[in-house]
């Protein structure tokens, strides 16, 4: 592998370490489409499973405070998460994986927006829906390693807050890449060219990671919860225009839902600081008013 190839590759790593920090996931979803761009899947996956899991066992700890809290929460969906995960992998051999994220796709990026809209429908019974839930993320992970923004979508429109949120996805994505390591290691797929890419993205992870965290550390749960859906549907529908074209839509037209969906979005969160700053403003109360408080005070 060439010596650019490889920068791509640390750069990459660098960038999606930064939002996996701030957001708690993310660096998959991130690096895979451009690091393909130069490496083979076969060498990567495993190399990026490592990666995943070193980086979800990191937010589990950093965000170790919530986990007492949230792991009842979070258990239900995880032991849903295991069987379905099997059940995915049985399934690459026979299903498309591109019908699988198609699907997966255009149900989400509808959902999306309507929470990006600040729509949200908590489920009362979330114990019982979270064990299907589990399932089907893990199917779809298990057949294209893809389950963060359905995460994201079912956590946020929970209203977890920043800790519990990252604690929730850490848990639930450190049972997937450890799930997924143990499979790469049974078939033989840890190899040393896979090894030899550690040393180049590792360090992005280990300078990434803190820098996101320090970055998102002072956003109100709110602002982090709509750039969360913000994120999602970038992410979804850039995964939606990849997916159309590899069915063989003309990219033109492929990547117009993409080029709609940032439009919708954009207008959805200049809406929200526009309300955000409303808010605020209407909860400081003027200089004159505060000087008249003040003095009735001390009157």
């Amino acid at each position: 592998m060439t010596l650019a190839a490889l920068l791509v590759l640390a750069f990459t790593s660098l960038g999606a370490a930064t939002v996996n920090g701030a957001l708690g996931y993310g660096y998959s979803s991130i690096s895979v489409p451009v690091a393909l761009l130069v490496v083979a899947g076969r060498v990567l996956s495993p190399a990026l499973v490592v990666i995943e899991v070193v980086i979800n066992l990191y937010a589990l700890f950093w965000n170790r405070r919530a986990a007492g809290k949230i792991l009842p929460r979070v258990w239900p969906l995880a032991i849903g998460l295991v069987p379905g995960v099997v059940g995915g992998a049985l399934l690459l051999g026979h299903v498309a994986p591109s019908t699988i994220k198609l699907s997966a796709y255009m149900a989400l990026l509808p959902l999306i927006l309507i929470q990006a809209s600040g729509l949200r429908w908590p489920i009362r019974n979330e114990r019982r829906a979270a064990l299907p839930l589990g399932a089907g993320v893990g199917v779809l992970y298990g057949v294209t390693t893809i389950s963060g923004p359905p995460l994201a979508l079912f956590w946020n429109n929970q209203g977890l807050n920043k800790d519990e949120f990252k604690v929730a996805l850490a848990v639930v994505r450190s049972i997937e890449s450890v799930c997924a390591l143990i499979v790469y290691a049974s078939l033989g797929l840890l190899t040393r060219d896979s090894a030899s890419l550690l040393p180049w993205i590792a360090p992005g992870v280990l300078i990434g990671l803190p820098i996101g965290h320090a970055l998102v550390h002072r956003v109100g749960v709110e602002t982090f919860r709509r750039v969360c859906m913000s994120f999602d549907a970038y992410l979804v529908s850039f995964g939606l225009a990849r997916t159309l074209s590899e069915l063989g839509i003309a990219p033109q037209i492929a990547y117009l839902a993409m080029v709609a969906t940032v439009l919708i979005d954009t207008r959805l969160l200049i809406g929200y600081f526009r309300s955000a700053a409303r808010r605020a403003a209407r909860a400081v109360p003027s200089v004159p008013a505060a000087r008249a408080a003040h003095a009735e005070s001390r009157g």
